[in-house]
């Protein structure tokens, strides 16, 4: 995506249909990973112990071979790091100039400043029914993340 500083995320469900639309500003691309930058636009809301507020800045890691993204999420007021919102979902694709789109795969890891972890939504993976190989990537995507943040506390490069 060389030249564009917009970029409009696309969330899609398992049969491709959109259930979350948003932009944020590029931050770097090498072919591989695309890092952007968003602000959090829903109201405020609880969440693992966190309040994610509207306006909190997402430092969001879109991988085109991996099978999750994460988002490092700061407060809007202080900019303390709340933590990583990790997506375990199908590698991103480029759909267009200024286009990115990720199909979310329901599992997702919550990992905060100090290294704890928490694996959500397993029942709702469970119910999407994916077929073995599907699984077995969303399962090891699951494994790398948690070996990656449990050995450096950060985000896979």
């Amino acid at each position: 995506m060389p030249g564009v500083k917009q970029i409009t995320v696309i969330k899609r469900d398992l049969k491709g249909a959109e259930t979350w639309r948003y932009t944020g500003r590029q931050l770097s691309y090498d072919g591989s990973l695309l890092i952007l930058e968003a602000y959090f636009d829903r109201s405020d809301m609880p969440f693992q112990g966190t309040l994610l507020k509207r306006g909190d800045r997402f430092v969001e890691r879109y991988y085109m071979t991996r099978w999750y993204n994460v988002f490092e999420i700061y407060d809007r007021d202080d900019r303390r790091l709340k933590g990583w919102y990790c997506n375990i979902c199908r590698p991103a694709v480029i759909e267009g100039e200024g286009v990115i789109s990720y199909v979310d795969l329901a599992l997702d890891l919550w990992v905060t400043p100090d290294g704890q972890q928490a694996v959500l939504d397993e029942d709702e993976f469970t119910a999407l029914n994916l077929d073995a190989a599907a699984q077995t990537q969303a399962r090891a995507a699951l494994a790398e993340l948690q070996a990656a943040f449990a050995k450096t506390n950060r985000p896979p490069a």
